[in-house]
């Protein structure tokens, strides 16, 4: 009956993980580029009783054996880089990637980053910025007598200069893929990092090497789906509260066990 007690235990720790995961998952439902987790959950060692195949008597075996488990836990968070839902802002610098592939910028301490967030802004250098002031990369520079800007879908980034009636090319946008996009590191404000996991980064122009293209005057909203996301709220409760009487259910056969006298 302890064995129960700790195996519930273990039960209601990893619905209490996924909780937190479907709780973030709904926090970010309008967070540009966002991509939702999904909690991975692995069972615990058992206990051999019994062994499968112990001979019992000449020629015979046992074929299944007696084992009892010792509860579950989370065994990872998992990130899910499906596309999310078009917004049409008609923004030139709102930027979306059609497939697979990530934006790059470069962040304060000389490292690049990754994200899906194609809400691109202007600094006062007229540098093609984040909301947090991160460089594109590579970098793009608006003239101050800039007008009408276009980004192709591949990438290609052309303006009209004051009193000019041809296109002036700025320079192109990169994309990156990885072997394993659920191996990078969130870092938060739509961003993420390399790890051993996800790979080297692998960079290409739009269109090209399985990579995605870009749209412009739209944004990637979230994919994170609210019903289903209801649903696992409420799968998540209920695993946790059958949790909770199991371990009440174990310590009323501890109270019975108590009572005996002898």
């Amino acid at each position: 009956m302890i064995r129960g007690l700790w195996s519930a235990a273990s039960g209601m720790q990893a619905q209490q993980m996924n909780i937190d995961v479907v709780a973030n998952n709904l926090a970010n439902v309008n967070t540009t580029g966002f991509k939702k987790s999904r909690v991975n959950f692995q069972d615990l060692l058992y206990s051999t009783i019994k062994a499968a195949g112990t001979e019992v008597a000449t020629g015979l075996q046992i074929p299944t054996g007696i084992q009892v488990g010792n509860g579950s836990r989370t065994v990872a968070t998992q990130k899910i880089f499906s596309q999310g839902d078009y917004m049409q802002t008609e923004n030139p610098l709102d930027l979306i990637i059609e497939g697979d592939g990530f934006f790059q910028v470069l962040k304060p301490d000389g490292a690049v980053a990754y994200s899906r967030d194609g809400a691109f802004k202007v600094d006062s250098e007229g540098k093609v910025v984040n909301s947090d002031g991160f460089v594109l990369q590579p970098e793009i520079v608006l003239p101050s007598d800039a007008t009408d800007l276009n980004v192709g879908i591949d990438g290609t980034v052309t303006v009209l200069l004051a009193g000019d009636s041809t296109a002036q090319n700025l320079g192109s946008i990169e994309l990156v893929k990885f072997i394993n996009p659920a191996g990078l590191k969130s870092i938060g404000k739509n961003l993420y990092e390399v790890t051993g996991a996800s790979g080297d980064p692998v960079s290409g122009m739009p269109g090209e090497d399985g990579l995605g293209t870009i749209a412009t005057g739209f944004l990637e909203m979230s994919n994170v789906k609210v019903v289903e996301e209801m649903v696992n709220m409420i799968v998540a409760q209920r695993a946790y509260e059958i949790n909770a009487k199991a371990i009440q259910a174990t310590d009323d056969m501890l109270q019975q066990a108590n009572r005996i006298k002898r």
